[in-house]
């Protein structure tokens, strides 16, 4: 990911086809050392396309990429009925919770460092 960023601070900068020096020069000036391997498979594998459609492919892959708030959404709506009935008990570990620590809190009165 960090040559990445490289690659793209690079282009961004008005530097169409940045080599693997400049990349070297970005990355050692915040004082990250990279393996010229890495350099080099990225410099290959994005010869020749343009910027544009590597970030439009990259949107594209992204958007297949299943997310956790999807999910979560998902199983509230199909399973709406069990979802109500699971939120009393939870209701109920909460007010549980701060009964317990009212009590804990309860075991220091009267007593102090200095007494």
């Amino acid at each position: 990911m960090k040559v990445v960023a490289a690659y793209l601070l690079a282009v961004l900068g008005g530097n169409s086809s940045p080599s693997a020096d400049d990349l070297k020069n970005i990355l050692g000036s915040v004082g990250i050392e990279i393996e010229d391997e890495l350099i080099e498979l990225l410099l290959k594998e994005v010869k020749g396309k343009d910027f544009a459609e590597l970030i439009a492919s990259g949107r594209e892959k992204l958007s297949a990429v299943p997310s956790g708030g999807i999910a979560v959404s998902v199983a509230a709506v199909s399973g709406g009925g069990a979802a109500a009935g699971g939120a009393a008990p939870a209701a109920e570990a909460k007010e549980e919770k701060k009964e317990v620590e009212k009590e804990e809190s309860d075991d220091d009165m009267g007593f102090s460092l200095f007494d």
